[in-house]
């Protein structure tokens, strides 16, 4: 599985998913790095297959009027810790993986995946 991490979280998700065998980049990496807007965001996420991961309520409004990104994770946890993030995705990545196979909206707060249909 690939994924493109927005910059409101950290490049750490990005490096622990990659020590785990996921494909993953953070904007940091992208020409504009933090400064890619999310039309470019989306463009490579969906040229490259890849799932955007995050916290910005914009790429939720725009999956939902025009179906880009093809694929997106919400965190939806507030302001939370490097540290917690990643025992979230620690516990939830297998399923996570799982549900990306059907569905293509899923939302991830401290408590619960949420499954947007």
């Amino acid at each position: 599985m690939k994924f493109i991490i927005d910059a409101q979280l950290p490049q750490l998700l990005a490096v622990w998913l990659k020590d785990r065998g996921f494909d993953a980049i953070h904007t940091l990496e992208l020409p504009a790095a933090n400064r890619s807007d999310d039309k470019e965001i989306i463009v490579v996420a969906d040229q490259d297959d890849r799932v955007v991961l995050s916290k910005d309520s914009d790429f939720f409004d725009d999956h939902i009027l025009t179906g880009k990104p093809k694929r997106l994770l919400v965190i939806k946890t507030g302001n939370i810790k490097n540290r917690d993030l990643i025992r979230l995705f620690e516990k939830n990545i297998e399923r996570i993986e799982s549900l990306f196979r059907r569905y293509v909206l899923i939302e991830m707060n401290r408590s619960e995946l949420i499954v947007h249909r």
